[in-house]
């Protein structure tokens, strides 16, 4: 039972069908207060209020968690804003934990009901306490929210001013899951202008932000009483130039705002879209565009990673990537912020994570979100596709995304030395080893069930979203890669792990017996060599690097890779002696290519390689989210090859600097914020010459290796010409 003393849970006692509820207790201090301290949280989410003024500046509030087993709660120092006489009132939506999640329509998941909980501790001057709670004593009322789902949208009747207000009633549910708030806040981040009005052929009024972004748009008017003012929210325009909602599937993404007569500002309360684009209808006023303001919303996570090159399409991408990061890391690293979907699938999360830790501090994110996998988790070791898992068992245990169970914390290990992650997530890692163990029809190989495969990659057949890739050659290859990563994190915690390096012996053993044959990939894709490479599982490490690049040479030096295989084509190639392939890749401009969206204007990352063809038709009007970041992965690369920042060990107490160039970029320049200091890495062509400066902070070492010269530095500016 969580020590703080809570109040009760409490609801409406009449059903108000889709209307927010509001609750509010009066209550009077007359003596001079010291300090008080509010703890609130919600079934549902919920917003607070005391004597008008808005506490705190998160959104979203309590966040997504496995609200069963981990339920946060806010903590707000709110001494400033009690009076004598106070109203404390929190405005309450459905959110994940009672809205609609997922394809299938469901709503509810976690509970049926909104309900809210709350204790208000007031520590006087002279050192008496008094604690406010939820109890019947508060009051319910419907609000002037009519109507907020996170897919759908949000109806605000500005109308409403006056409450019916009734007793509110108690309500039975468990308080031991509640936890202080775990994962970073949510909050308002950017705010975009409009940046043209649009009359599309069709005749829509349409107003552009030029960037697509996460979020919702709050807006100015005033318009005749009653007036219903509608906002529609699209990604892209279609090849005719109209708005396009299609790949929103059921998702409406529709605000409908109703006036009062009075001049207003409205933005959504518990609804988010994903948008660049937003439609008007109805609207009753002239549209000027200074009324309209996209507002970024996205999990507080500080930046710590810049990149820039001297060719302004990568630097593009490198920016795509990282709106990528903020439109889907809201709170849970999501697929999409757009579509009926926005779940925390695991294979994107792990794909990308080294990736996000270069750009933002992910720590604490991945810690929170990490924890609820193992909440998740099954009683066999089985991990869910998505986190929070709003699926149950469909899709569960996938290769490849069942992993992030171990590689995700791993990462976080590298990247900011945390070893308490390794020791939380111990037994959440050994347990999903085990459920591979016992998966195959030996224990070396995991050759059974249904994978994501290498989804989305280009050499599938024709309508399936799977690569061609021997779905049992990767799982087996992430059993192999998996084991050793949770040796690796064994040994940092001083574990005996002398059982699984036999057991990663024999993985690699029957792999190489089983998906290489006379020196050759059984499956000649370019994803099988990667997993074979970049997991060191080939003894012949020269031959099968060669057959990739064969293979890539034969696609006309263009990517085949999905999920799977993307996020370590390029270091494949650069570790095995084909950099300058590497960066023909990824200076690669037609599709298939990362450059190939940014030449279509894309401004994140799009799900497909091709969501909009070159003759701008759609790849698909069921799943093609133009929000999708696991193709960001490659900034990994770009930070760790092309600038060449490594941790030489865990947290870069001990730093490799590795740059590797290229003749076709005259300089390229990366920093990063990490626990001791600035890194930064930079090189640029001089004179015949390559010029390399680096920045190491000042109680770090690093190793700088340039060509065949190596030099071990301390602290401090290093400047090198070769």
């Amino acid at each position: 039972m969580n020590s703080i003393p809570f109040g009760n849970w409490i609801i409406s006692s009449t059903d108000f069908g889709d209307v927010c509820p509001v609750f509010k207790k009066d209550f009077e201090t007359n003596k001079k207060i010291k300090k008080a301290d509010l703890c609130v949280t919600a079934l549902g989410l919920y917003e607070v209020y005391i004597n008008g003024s808005r506490v705190g500046n998160q959104v979203f509030t309590p966040g997504w968690t496995s609200y069963q087993k981990r339920l946060q709660y806010q903590r707000y120092d709110v001494t400033e804003l009690l009076q004598d006489i106070n109203e404390l009132v929190i405005l309450a939506g459905k959110g994940w934990c009672v809205g609609e999640l997922a394809w299938n329509g469901n709503h509810g998941i976690w509970n049926d009901v909104i309900s809210v909980i709350a204790v208000l501790h007031i520590q006087y001057t002279d050192d008496t306490r008094e604690s406010i709670v939820t109890d019947k004593d508060w009051q319910v009322a419907k609000s002037p929210v009519l109507y907020s789902e996170l897919y759908h949208g949000e109806t605000y009747d500005s109308n409403v001013t006056e409450f019916d207000w009734q007793p509110a009633a108690l309500y039975e549910h468990d308080k031991s899951s509640l936890i202080e708030q775990e994962g970073e806040p949510i909050v308002e981040q950017d705010r975009l202008h409009a940046v043209e009005l649009i009359q599309t052929p069709k005749g829509e009024t349409v107003i552009d932000f030029g960037q697509n972004l996460t979020g919702y748009v709050e807006v100015k008017l005033k318009a005749p009483k009653g007036a219903q003012a509608k906002i529609y929210h699209a990604e892209v325009l279609d090849k005719d130039g109209n708005f396009y909602t299609e790949n929103l599937r059921t998702a409406k993404q529709q605000v409908t705002i109703i006036c009062n007569g009075e001049e207003m500002t409205y933005k959504p309360h518990f609804s988010f879209q994903g948008f660049r684009y937003i439609r008007l209808e109805d609207w009753p006023e002239e549209v000027d565009l200074q009324n309209f303001t996209a507002v970024v919303v996205h999990s507080k996570l500080k930046r710590t990673g810049h990149f820039e090159c001297s060719e302004p399409l990568v630097n593009q991408l490198y920016q795509n990537i990282i709106w990528g990061q903020k439109g889907n890391f809201l709170d849970v690293p999501t697929d999409c912020p757009q579509r009926n979907e926005r779940l925390g699938w695991t294979g994107d999360a792990q794909v990308f994570v080294r990736a996000a830790s270069y750009n933002f501090d992910v720590n604490r994110f991945f810690t929170k979100w990490l924890h609820d996998l193992k909440a998740d988790q099954f009683e066999d070791g089985g991990v869910p596709a998505v986190i929070p898992n709003v699926l149950g068992k469909e899709g569960a245990n996938s290769a490849a995304w069942g992993d992030a169970a171990v590689i995700c914390p791993w990462q976080l290990y590298l990247s900011y030395g945390n070893q308490t992650i390794l020791e939380q997530q111990f037994e959440s890692m050994k347990n999903w080893i085990e459920y591979i163990r016992a998966q195959g029809e030996n224990e070396f190989l995991w050759n059974t069930g249904e994978h994501y495969a290498d989804w989305l990659g280009l050499d599938g057949q024709a309508g399936s979203c799977k690569g061609a890739t021997d779905e049992g050659l990767i799982a087996t290859a992430y059993f192999a890669y998996s084991t050793s990563l949770f040796i690796k994190a064994g040994t940092a915690l001083q574990r005996d792990m002398s059982s699984y390096e036999r057991l990663y012996q024999n993985i690699v053993k029957a792999f190489r017996e089983t998906y290489i044959k006379d020196g050759k990939m059984t499956s000649q894709t370019q994803t099988a060599h990667v997993l074979a490479l970049y997991f060191d599982l080939c003894e012949n490490r020269v031959a099968i690097a060669k057959d990739l690049v064969e293979l890539i040479h034969q696609n006309k030096d263009k990517l085949t890779t999905g999920f799977v295989g993307t996020p370590y084509l390029l270091h494949v190639l650069s570790d095995n002696g084909y950099a300058e392939l590497a960066y023909t890749l990824l200076l690669q401009q037609e599709f298939p290519s990362w450059l190939y969206s940014v030449k279509m204007g894309a401004t994140t990352i799009w799900e497909h390689w091709d969501g909009i063809r070159p003759d701008r038709s759609m790849w698909s009007a069921d799943m093609n989210s133009f929000n999708h970041y696991a193709y960001g992965a490659v900034a990994d690369w770009m930070y760790g090859v092309m600038a060449g920042i490594k941790p030489g060990k865990p947290g870069y107490e001990h730093i490799i600097i590795q740059p590797i160039t290229d003749k076709r970029l005259s300089y390229v320049k990366a920093s990063l914020d990490v626990k001791y200091g600035t890194i930064v890495s930079s090189w640029r062509r001089e004179n015949g010459k390559t010029v390399y400066s680096v920045e190491i902070p000042e109680n770090c070492t690093a190793e700088i290796k340039l060509g065949n010269q190596t030099y071990e530095v301390h602290g401090g500016k290093h400047s090198y010409r070769i």
